[in-house]
């Protein structure tokens, strides 16, 4: 397996809303991008093309949420927004239906996109094999008491 090269002009050619956002900043997020999805050979996303596919996701999640998408700043609010009023200004947000470890990735519709795109890999894998309470002189092999 191989690791993932960060492509800026493929990430602005697929998200051209961050435009406005300079190249550093993107390499500075695909870096951060890494901690939230293992960019090595040991990565749960064995295929380097969709591990790049769901890393170009997080750093367009993470410029949304820190840089604001289109030239528009970060609003800087935190879920999804409920209401909004005009006159003297309100608003109110919510998590929505989201889990304890779901709500930070459905802030923005990039996270959402990689939420959903990264659901088999967040699953229970079964791995068949011995038990290790049954190897030799361990706590719960017959005989191997002592009284």
């Amino acid at each position: 397996m191989a690791v993932v090269v960060f492509d800026v002009d493929a990430f602005r050619a697929r998200y051209p809303e961050f435009s406005s956002v300079s190249d550093d900043l993107l390499k500075a997020y695909f870096v951060e991008a890494a901690v939230y999805l293992n960019n090595t050979d040991t990565s749960p996303v064995e295929d380097v093309n969709q591990r790049a596919v769901f890393l170009n996701m997080l750093v367009a999640h993470l410029a949304a949420m820190n840089s604001g998408v289109g030239g528009q700043a970060s609003s800087g609010l935190v879920g999804r927004v409920t209401s909004a009023s005009e006159g003297s200004v309100s608003v109110s947000v919510d998590a929505g239906p989201s889990s304890s470890a779901s709500w930070w990735y459905l802030q923005t519709p990039y996270g959402a996109a990689y939420w959903q795109a990264t659901l088999p890999f967040r699953t229970i894998r079964y791995l068949p094999g011995g038990s290790p309470s049954m190897y030799p002189y361990h706590y719960n092999r017959r005989g191997s008491y002592r009284r």
